[in-house]
């Protein structure tokens, strides 16, 4: 279980170069300034943090209209770096742990689901990631259309969600944008294990769980993931067809304006 009061709360909001196309095609200069039932993504993420009681929330951005959006919401602004995972780094430099990261395209995210994060985080685990189950998410969003990282222990898409929980968490911070870019291809990462475990994972062998606590121990950490109880915590907004389901889904349930 993770203390979130004494936690800090990162939402990675940082701009590639020449800015995000959706973004821009929404007419905005970042995704986290998108309205979403009368408020912009960013809000959505903030409140959603504050309302679980972390004990600090930070964005990191370099967008300008974000920070003071940021600051007006009472979150403390620090400066994004090349990518995610460097953002992180660097951060978590500063703040240490225990860190739960996020993103400011979360629309949806509740406080419930940061709440079990914490409740469910496995004991003595350095760093754990949120999935949720194929089944959760189809349950929450029937006929949704997505990747789904394939293993014997189900299909999993990823929430957005990770906690960093010890300082040796941050040797996971080399591995981030690797395992990131392989998302979509996950023999990619069970090959860098070696032979063995992509072998397992070709005969359907391997659980998820497997490569997590793998990839730990191959840098000396302990990494586990937690199943998300709500598969709504694997929709975020990367194209118009997201925003248009979130939209469609905070005006059907007034629980999650």
């Amino acid at each position: 279980m993770i203390e979130l009061a004494k936690t800090t709360a990162l939402i990675l909001a940082g701009t590639r170069p020449g800015g995000d196309p959706f973004a821009q095609e929404v007419g905005v200069e970042h995704k986290g300034l998108i309205d979403v039932g009368g408020r912009a993504i960013l809000q959505r993420v903030v409140s959603a943090l504050q309302a679980a009681d972390v004990g600090r929330v930070v964005v990191s951005t370099n967008c300008d209209a974000v920070a003071e959006l940021a600051q007006e919401l009472g979150a403390q602004v620090i400066s994004s770096k090349a990518g995610p995972s460097a953002s992180v780094d660097a951060a978590f430099g500063y703040f240490g742990a225990p860190m739960l990261v996020t993103t400011s395209d979360h629309a949806l995210l509740q406080p419930d689901w940061i709440r079990q994060f914490a409740n469910d985080y496995p004991p003595h685990a350095d760093l754990a990631v949120m999935l949720a189950r194929r089944e959760a998410v189809e349950r929450a969003v029937p006929g949704t259309q997505r990747t789904w990282m394939r293993f014997a222990d189900g299909h999993w898409s990823g929430c957005n969600l990770f906690m960093l929980a010890t300082p040796a968490s941050s040797r996971a911070l080399g591995l981030w944008s690797e395992v990131e870019a392989n998302r979509k291809n996950p023999w990619r990462i069970a090959a860098r294990l070696g032979f063995g475990t992509l072998f397992g994972y070709a005969l359907g062998r391997l659980s998820l769980a497997a490569v997590v606590a793998r990839l730990g121990q191959q840098i000396g950490i302990d990494a586990r993931i937690v199943a998300a109880d709500d598969g709504l915590a694997a929709v975020d907004v990367d194209k118009a067809s997201d925003l248009a389901l979130v939209r469609s889904l905070v005006e059907a349930r007034p629980e999650l304006t």
